[in-house]
């Protein structure tokens, strides 16, 4: 069957991803159309060859829709979302307002799609870019044997900040290689050209940063189970594109590296490299791709209920567009859009 189509944010960063995947996943689509701010709204973008006109946000819009592919800030899904699951569509929504929401499945397809059979407002949150593409690594290993802790460090790409992120990392470049001044930060937290930055801090009573809280949240809601101890530490990196993250994962019964390969082999949407013929995840791999890269599975040598893993995905791509257009295939092949 195929569907009407509402991209919002479409000439974002994350929205300009969204129309190129649906493109390359053939998505079905009986109609389609692009709504942006004021900022945007008026201009023309090409999608399959034809020019659209980039519509205002707006409720009328919303009309006959059956999916909306939402990626603005939380404040205007905040408004808009409900307004489009009122006249009918089912909004896929890849900003935080709506993860932690109880009526609001948090959904990565590999992971959890089952919870797409109830969805009460009508909107399905994308969850964070850190948290997809370690639940997709680590489900796998959770059917084995239950997960009692994870320690997980993430280096995290300039992307992470949007199209203002790559355009201050790549004004800073240029002027680190060559020896000169680096200009003063315009969109991450301080210099990143050769640098290492923590991310942006938020006075939070647990002394985390609001990036690492999502990791824990979302975590907990995408696996299922709220007695998993997580910590993170979340830092950013001079990369341009694809997370990488660093994860101990410790199981009430021990799982050997052996079988963890053979689940992680098999494993939807999973990509394992194998050390022993010189393979490992690197953002070079993983960046234009929608599958998450996993690698360096090694026994924790203090716990033999432990395992270590190093994961690298395209935080644009399967952190946020590719999976929010794969919960919409998720969405037609469950028959819940009709």
């Amino acid at each position: 069957m195929s569907v009407n189509v509402a991209v919002v944010g479409a000439t974002g960063a994350v929205g300009e991803l969204m129309r190129r995947v649906l493109l390359e996943r053939q998505f079905p689509l009986k109609s389609i159309k692009f709504l942006a701010s004021e900022k945007s709204a008026g201009k023309q973008i090409e999608f399959a060859c034809e020019k659209h006109t980039v519509q205002l946000i707006r409720p009328e819009a919303f009309a006959g829709v059956q999916i909306v592919l939402s990626s603005t800030p939380s404040s205007v899904s905040k408004e808009m979302s409900p307004i489009a699951a009122r006249h009918g569509a089912i909004v896929v929504d890849n900003s935080s307002a709506w993860r932690m929401d109880p009526q609001v499945p948090l959904v990565v397809p590999e992971v959890n799609p089952e919870e797409l059979d109830h969805i009460p407002k009508g909107i399905v949150a994308n969850p964070n870019c850190v948290a997809i593409p370690l639940c997709v690594a680590l489900k796998p290993l959770q059917k084995i044997s239950r997960i009692k802790r994870i320690i997980i460090s993430t280096y995290q790409s300039s992307s992470g900040k949007g199209a203002k992120g790559l355009a201050d990392f790549d004004a800073q470049l240029g002027p680190w290689v060559r020896g000169e001044s680096v200009p003063k930060p315009t969109a991450h937290r301080a210099q990143l050209a050769g640098n290492v930055v923590t991310l942006d801090w938020t006075l939070d009573p647990n002394g985390y940063t609001e990036e690492e809280n999502k990791v824990i949240n979302e975590t907990h809601k995408i696996l299922g189970d709220s007695q998993i101890g997580i910590s993170p530490t979340c830092v950013r990196v001079p990369v341009k594109i694809s997370h990488s993250e660093s994860i101990n994962v410790e199981f009430f019964e021990p799982i050997s590296v052996e079988q963890a390969k053979a689940a992680l082999a098999t494993a939807p949407g999973v990509i394992l490299m194998d050390e022993l013929k010189g393979e490992f995840p690197q953002p070079v791999h993983a960046t234009g791709s929608d599958h998450t890269f996993v690698g360096r599975v090694r026994q924790d040598p203090g716990n033999i209920n432990a395992l270590n893993l190093w994961v690298v995905a395209d935080n644009l791509r399967k952190g946020a567009a590719s999976n929010a257009v794969q919960v919409a295939e998720e969405l037609i092949r469950r028959g819940i859009v009709k």
